[in-house]
C-alpha cells in the first residue's frame, strides 16, 4: 500500500483493473484502517476518473450478492449523499410517489453515513425488515411496486469500510460508488450530484455502464433537485437547465428541507410528506419535482409538465401513501412469516427429537 500511497500522492491514476485489484484488497483487509483513510483521504484531494471509478464499481460488483428483476425494467432514485445538506430523504420519498403512478421502482440504499437520516434509516423507523431473499423482493415489487435493497446485504465488501466511513463523516468514493452498484442492475436512474464536476464523471460513467438514465443537481449544491436554486439535468439524450418557476413552482428556503438532528424526526416529515397532512408546500414540491424526473427518466416521451402532473396525482389521490403502506405490511407480513415458520420448525424438531 505505501507504493501505492506514494504514486497517488504524485497524482498519477490508478487504471481500471489497478482501482479493482485495490479495492478487493481492501475488502478483505489486507491494510490497516490508517492506510485506507490515507487512500480515501486522495479522492477528496482530487477527482476521481472514469476508468478508476468504473474499476472500484467491477470490484463491488464482483462481490455482489445479485438479484434479477429486469423483467420489471426498474427505476432507481438515489443520491450521492454527502453534500452536507442534511435535507430529509427526498429521493426514497419520491421512489414511493412513481410506484404509486404506476412504474417500478427498486430503490438500493443504506444507512446514512453523513446525514442523520439514510434511506434505510427512515423504511426502518417505519418497520420496514430489510431481506435479500430474491422471492421475496420480486413478490415486493410486482405486488407494491416498490423493492427495497439494503446495501450491506447485498455488497459485503462495503463492510470493511464502514465504520471508517462513519468515523470520518466526510463523503468519500463510497458516496460516489453506491449509486452505481444496484445489485439488481435497474433499466432506468435517476441520480442526483453535488455538483457540476460530479455530474461530467457520472453521465460519462453511466454511458460506458448502459441504462436509461438522468443526472441531476441543483447549483447552490444539493445533489438532488431541492429547488433551492435552479438545477442542471442531463440524460442519456440531453441537456438542460431548469428554474424553479419554469415549472410553476415557488422557490424553496433551504431550512424548509432540513431533516431536523433527529432519526426521528426525519422520519416524522416522511410520513406527513406521504400522507400529505402536516406539511409545507415546499417540501412536496420538492419531493414532487423529483419523482416528475423519475418518471420522465422512464417515459422520456412525455413532457416534464406531464410527468410532474403524474407525480401530483399519485400523491394527491392517496396512491404513493397506499404504496408506502403496502411496502411496510409486505415487508412486515413476510418477516412475520418467516419467523413463524423458523419457530415452527425449530418446534418440530424438539418434538421429534
Amino acid at each position: 500500500m505505501n507504493t501505492l500511497l506514494e504514486h497517488l500522492f504524485q497524482h498519477n491514476l490508478l487504471s481500471r483493473q489497478e482501482a479493482h485489484d485495490l479495492l478487493l484488497e481492501i475488502a478483505d483487509h489486507k491494510y490497516p484502517e490508517a492506510q485506507v483513510a490515507a487512500l480515501l483521504t486522495v479522492f477528496r484531494m482530487r477527482d476521481i476518473h472514469v476508468e478508476e471509478l468504473l474499476g472500484f464499481r467491477d470490484a463491488l460488483i464482483e462481490r455482489a450478492c445479485h438479484i434479477d428483476l429486469s423483467e420489471f425494467h426498474p427505476l432507481d432514485i438515489v443520491g450521492t449523499g454527502g453534500d452536507g445538506k442534511n435535507t430529509f430523504n427526498i429521493s426514497t420519498c419520491a421512489c414511493f410517489v412513481v410506484a404509486g403512478a404506476g412504474y417500478k421502482v427498486a430503490k438500493h440504499g443504506n444507512y446514512g453515513a453523513s446525514s442523520v437520516s439514510g434511506a434505510s434509516t427512515v423504511l426502518e423507523q417505519h418497520g420496514v425488515k430489510f431481506t435479500n431473499d430474491a422471492d421475496q423482493l420480486k413478490r415486493s415489487i410486482d405486488q407494491c411496486g416498490m423493492a427495497y435493497l439494503h446495501a450491506p446485504l447485498f455488497l459485503p465488501a462495503l463492510a470493511a469500510v464502514g465504520p471508517l466511513r462513519k468515523a470520518l463523516k466526510v463523503k468519500t468514493i463510497f458516496n460516489l460508488l453506491g449509486p452505481l452498484v444496484n445489485p439488481c442492475h435497474t433499466a432506468y436512474q435517476l441520480l442526483g450530484v453535488a455538483n457540476l464536476q460530479q455530474m461530467r464523471l457520472y453521465t460519462n460513467t453511466l454511458q460506458q455502464i448502459g441504462l436509461g438514465f438522468t443526472v441531476v443537481t441543483s447549483l447552490d449544491g444539493y445533489d438532488e433537485i431541492s429547488l433551492t436554486d435552479s438545477f442542471k439535468v442531463m440524460s442519456n439524450h440531453s441537456e438542460s437547465i431548469y428554474s424553479p418557476t419554469q415549472l410553476g413552482l415557488t422557490i424553496v428556503p433551504p431550512h424548509a428541507l432540513h431533516s431536523g438532528t433527529t432519526s426521528e424526526a426525519a422520519a416524522h416529515i416522511f410520513y406527513n410528506v406521504l400522507h400529505n397532512c402536516g406539511t409545507t408546500s415546499f417540501q412536496r414540491d420538492a419531493v414532487l419535482i423529483n419523482a416528475a424526473f423519475g418518471i420522465h427518466t422512464i417515459r422520456a416521451d412525455k413532457s416534464i409538465d406531464t410527468c410532474l402532473e403524474e407525480a401530483r396525482a399519485s400523491l394527491l389521490s392517496g396512491r404513493a401513501l397506499k404504496t408506502f403502506a403496502s411496502h411496510i405490511h409486505f415487508a412486515l407480513l413476510t418477516f412475520s412469516f418467516l419467523r413463524l415458520f423458523i419457530s415452527a420448525g425449530l418446534e418440530y424438531h424438539r418434538v421429534s427429537s
